[in-house]
């Protein structure tokens, strides 16, 4: 089963990372409050990218190398950079 990294754009320009099996299903947990703390009080929020991945454990290796990149990074891999790793 295939998941999924992305990241979201806050209402406060922030971006948030997370992994999915289903990232629109997970995006409406977290526009209703049901998502992460972090974006709780902080609509609108939108996908900026997305990236498959073959299995769960491979994607949170992923969200963690995409977490420990600055903002500029994540803007340059959102925005078609190069693949940070």
């Amino acid at each position: 089963m295939s998941y999924w990294l992305y990241i979201l754009r806050c209402g406060d320009n922030t971006l948030y990372t997370g992994i999915a099996a289903d990232v629109d299903k997970r995006l409406e947990l977290h526009r209703s409050g049901k998502g992460a703390k972090y974006t709780r009080g902080r609509s609108p929020l939108t996908v900026v990218y997305r990236e498959e991945l073959p299995d769960k454990s491979a994607a949170l290796r992923r969200e963690l190398a995409v977490k420990k990149l600055t903002r500029e990074e994540k803007l340059a891999l959102i925005h078609g950079g190069s693949q940070f790793t």
